[in-house]
């Protein structure tokens, strides 16, 4: 090992930068961050460099560099495009015994500074010895995706909480044994949520010994249009902590493939006149889940709140006393629209949108059609193949223009999507002359003419 990865504090202490440009400027803003005092020389200070300083308290020094700029200086920086200057800099910092850093150039260094992902209190530093930097980045970004801000409000938790802990269990292994307990269960699950207060109060709870019996809770996950590159980051982590996932058939294998490779898979889809599991029983099986202690995942298609029947779900949850999570999902108007290249709304061509289930609970495709047929709007039906015939024929009746253009997307954002477009008079027969099978979505609207020009996901060509 090269380095020793070391923390430092540097709240208050004075720190030398020799530079005043950029590559200065980007070091600046780590060590203002950071809470240290800043003392910049260079002939020249840029203005953002200049706002550091004054934010920091320390001071400017518009020459060139003397050996006793580093008077009092507890960390020095070399950050200029002055190889000389930059060595000489170094070498006086290492005669003095002060750590040093010259930036892009590792043999001149004394510290390093690491690629960080920052959670304070909780930081996490990646560092390659200065020899593959872009790689530590990129590490660094992958790190990014994987820990959410909200793990920073959970170690501020337990730093609240730490000395009154370590006085209950004065054991080491009694409280790491306390922390893990707290970390990978509802108190942790409360907190990443962004349910603070809750998370406090569990934890008093718990050091006080008065924690209410463990308890499930139930996860309404929405899992997008297909793509898992569309997954938010919660769903992610939610779906890796599941006891149990419970899906439809509108989950892509890649999504499902995601979730904790030992939990228990339950499929409970619904296709029309076909349902594995009617939805009431799905709502009980999702309370007598959480009843036995365990992390439920209902994973659903597109958003659980957009005919996802995620309302129905959180009734019966809440009628119970079952804890439960809504995770957002990108619905398939947007995720589909998106990768067909037709924009949902436009200037020019329309100012409103709206979303409508071709088929109602029962069974028909009785719609308000007086109230969809609007020239300036997009009309985006769900579940709408089975019921296309009559829904544009009922369109037309109603006002909207024969030649509107209208578009059929099928397994919209994956691999095999495919994109029908035609006009209301047309569609119906150009997807009856194709074999087409759910799920899709149909969009009408003068936005279809633009995806000539807008469509940009290579699954987006095979079109008819």
């Amino acid at each position: 090992m090269e380095f020793l990865p070391l923390f430092h504090n540097l709240r208050g202490a004075r720190v030398l930068v020799v530079g005043g440009g950029e590559i200065a400027l980007r070091k600046s803003r780590l060590l203002a961050d950071s809470g240290a005092v800043l003392r910049v020389v260079a002939p020249e200070i840029g203005a953002e460099v200049r706002e550091l300083i004054e934010r920091s308290g320390g001071e400017q020094i518009l020459r060139g560099y003397t050996e006793s700029d580093l008077n009092g200086c507890v960390l020095i920086i070399a950050a200029t495009d002055d190889e000389p200057l930059n060595a000489q800099v170094s070498a006086d910092a290492r005669q003095r015994g002060v750590p040093v850093n010259v930036v892009d150039a590792p043999a001149l260094c004394s510290v390093i500074f690491p690629a960080i992902v920052d959670r304070s209190p909780l930081v996490i530093a990646v560092s390659s010895g200065g020899d593959a930097p872009v790689l530590a980045r990129l590490i660094r970004a992958k790190l990014e995706t994987w820990i959410p801000p909200t793990y920073g409000h959970l170690a501020g938790l337990a730093a609240r909480f730490r000395h009154q802990v370590k006085g209950l269990f004065p054991n080491v292994q009694q409280r790491r044994a306390f922390w893990e307990d707290v970390f990978q269960g509802p108190i942790a699950d409360r907190q990443l949520a962004g349910q603070g207060a809750e998370a406090e109060r569990l934890l008093r709870a718990k050091i006080d010994g008065e924690a209410p019996p463990t308890t499930g809770e139930v996860y309404l996950v929405g899992a997008g249009p297909g793509d898992p590159d569309l997954l938010t980051f919660r769903a992610l982590r939610l779906m890796q902590q599941a006891d149990v996932v419970l899906y439809d058939r509108l989950v892509a294998p890649a999504i499902l493939d995601l979730c904790r490779r030992d939990a228990d898979r339950v499929y409970v889809g619904k296709q029309r006149a076909d349902h594995a599991l009617p939805q009431d029983q799905i709502n009980q099986q999702l309370v007598n889940l959480a009843k036995q202690g365990k992390r439920v995942v209902r994973l659903k298609g597109g958003d659980p709140f957009i005919f996802g029947r995620g309302g129905e779900e959180i009734e019966e949850l809440a009628a119970h006393g079952i804890p439960f999570q809504v995770v957002p999902g990108i619905t398939a108007a947007s995720g589909c629209a998106a990768y067909a290249g037709i924009p949902l709304t436009h200037r020019d061509h329309a100012q409103s949108v709206r979303f409508v289930t071709g088929h109602l609970k029962n069974g028909s495709t009785d719609l308000p059609w007086k109230d969809l047929v609007s020239p300036s709007q997009t009309l985006v039906l769900y579940m709408g193949l089975i019921g296309l015939p009559v829904i544009c024929e009922q369109l037309i009746r109603h006002g909207r223009s024969a030649d509107t253009p209208a578009a059929l997307i099928q397994q919209g954002t994956t691999v095999n999507q495919r994109v029908f477009t035609g006009t209301l008079a047309n569609l119906p027969q150009l997807v009856a002359e194709h074999e087409v099978h759910a799920p899709t979505l149909v969009i009408v609207g003068e936005v279809v003419k633009l995806r000539e020009k807008l469509a940009w996901f290579e699954g987006a060509q095979a079109s008819v």
